[in-house]
């Protein structure tokens, strides 16, 4: 697997190596507890940054060798591991049903989101939770074929999986909208 797809997965959470031995949503919640958790690893730096609410990726052309991770936990923070887990786990069981997803990880260099193959991409293993929320933040345009595979197809091979566009551009809030209209009209 790329590295760059590897970060992709590791923010959607629930991926893992070793199934038998790990749940595959430690570096998720751990990320999320902390103000500032990196990731370093070859080329490719992950954070996530608790004020900026987002994951990125920074392809760096210099390979130091090994893999750093840094966790800073400011001293007076009002966050707890409760209302960590409240957002993205369900009430009864704590069950892992919500994630959230930045498709500005989708972006390789120029590359734009518009082929369905991409869209495939992103979506791989969200199935496994019930409300799948696609931040949008950064991504200035999407493609039919992309939009329609994620609005239109996605939802209606897996019905029980609720899927939100948040931080969606007028040009990318109009292409789901597009897909929207179709499956409405029983296009499927």
């Amino acid at each position: 697997m790329d590295a760059r797809h590897a970060v992709l997965e590791l923010a959607k959470g629930k991926f893992t190596t070793d199934p038998r031995n790990h749940s595959g949503e430690g570096i998720f919640f751990t990320s999320r507890m902390f103000d500032k958790f990196i990731i370093a690893s070859g080329e490719v730096f992950f954070s996530h940054q608790f004020d900026e609410k987002e994951d990125w990726i920074l392809h760096s052309s210099t390979n130091a060798g090994g893999t750093l991770v840094e966790m800073v936990l400011h001293n007076h923070t009002a966050r707890t591991t409760k209302k960590v887990f409240d957002r993205f786990t369900s009430d009864d069981d704590y069950g892992f049903t919500k994630t959230v997803v930045p498709v500005k990880l989708m972006h390789y260099g120029d590359d734009n989101l518009v082929s369905r193959s991409q869209a495939k991409r992103l979506l791989l293993r969200v199935d496994r939770f019930k409300t799948v929320v696609l931040d949008f933040a950064g991504v200035t345009a999407i493609g039919q074929a992309f939009a329609d595979e994620v609005f239109r197809v996605f939802r209606s091979r897996n019905p029980g999986v609720e899927v939100l566009a948040i931080h969606a551009s007028a040009e990318v809030r109009r292409m789901i909208t597009r897909a929207e209209s179709l499956a409405a009209s029983g296009w499927v």
